[in-house]
């Protein structure tokens, strides 16, 4: 009886050895992966654009000079300063020079007697924005012209004669932004005494000839200011020409310049300051779009998005970025489709 319960329990020994073996030598149950959660999005019908991003320069539009009129330079306005019709963009021999709009320079004396002309009319249109009236707007040097003269150069503090030298004023087309001098104070000057520009902002760009084609007048853009805050905008100008320039490494460099109209004022941005610009290159209108992390890639280079359980093939347009979304044919608008949840 002992030797029977003794070689029993050494086999339920040994049996318990072989399984403890046997569980350790088996190999580990494969990883579950769980799946990734998501949530739904709807296939909208809507505007996609196509974007590409360049540098651009914060600056303002224009760029002008103005001429002294011989006599020595005695006050300078600060860098930055803006100078609206009427005020004195700067001052020599102790007299204001009036800064008054028009697109044509000042090139005579106008005074009575003289011929008719395009300065003449500038003159009194500014006479009359001024707030002199009884006067004609027109190309006549009038006997109420060279009234109206009088009041004007009683309340600016100049000397009142009716007539209006060379010099004593300076046309130029819109509000002036100075932004250097030419001149030093106490020197006499007929060249440039001020360098400026308008007052509206805009951002100026130099794109490469192969983008050039793509990028039109009034295309949108979106512009990122040095704050990390956006602006809207639109292109205003393509220059016909490219220009060259030579870069860093002693290479020319031919660049098409752009410039972009900012809707909305960029605070108090430097001037000069880097932006980064989002051009429109393409835009599709009135089409069907998902977002870009809907799309599964499949074989042969293809896409499709997955809704309710399914996988719908779909062909891809226009890739729109800035959005997060991309054009799509094959899935019906309102369809939910499946995207990450993150």
């Amino acid at each position: 009886m002992n030797r029977a319960i003794a070689a029993l329990t050494g086999a339920v020994v040994l049996a318990g050895a072989v399984g403890a073996w046997a569980v350790f030598r088996a190999d580990p149950a494969p990883a579950v992966t769980p799946r990734a959660a998501t949530r739904t999005a709807e296939v909208l019908r809507t505007d996609v654009v196509q974007q590409q991003q360049v540098n651009g320069i914060l600056t303002h539009e224009g760029s002008f000079q103005v001429l002294g009129n011989g006599a020595a330079i005695t006050r300078l306005p600060a860098v930055g300063t803006v100078i609206t019709r009427g005020r004195a963009l700067y001052e020599a021999a102790g007299r204001p020079v009036p800064l008054l709009y028009g697109s044509r320079p000042m090139w005579r004396t106008l005074a009575l007697g003289m011929s008719d002309g395009a300065d003449v009319r500038q003159l009194e249109a500014n006479l009359r924005a001024l707030g002199y009236t009884g006067i004609t707007v027109d190309r006549h040097f009038s006997l109420s012209t060279y009234h109206a003269v009088r009041r004007w150069q009683h309340d600016a503090h100049l000397p009142v004669t009716g007539s209006v030298p060379l010099g004593q004023i300076a046309f130029l087309p819109k509000p002036f932004r100075v932004t250097g001098h030419d001149a030093n104070l106490g020197t006499p000057t007929r060249g440039v005494v001020l360098r400026g520009t308008g007052t509206t902002p805009i951002v100026s760009v130099r794109l490469d000839p192969a983008q050039a084609p793509s990028v039109k007048v009034g295309a949108r853009v979106v512009v990122t200011l040095p704050d990390g805050t956006t602006r809207s905008g639109r292109v205003r100008t393509v220059s016909p020409v490219a220009s060259t320039t030579e870069g860093q490494d002693g290479q020319a460099r031919s660049t098409v310049p752009i410039t972009i109209r900012l809707s909305g004022r960029p605070g108090h941005t430097l001037d000069q300051a880097l932006v980064q610009v989002a051009l429109t290159s393409e835009e599709h209108k009135d089409v069907l779009a998902v977002p870009i992390v809907a799309l599964l890639a499949r074989p042969g280079g293809e896409f499709a998005v997955s809704s309710a359980g399914r996988l719908i093939p779909v062909q891809v347009g226009l890739f729109d970025e800035s959005a997060g979304l991309v054009e799509v044919v094959g899935v019906p608008e309102g369809t939910r489709v499946e995207v990450p949840a993150g």
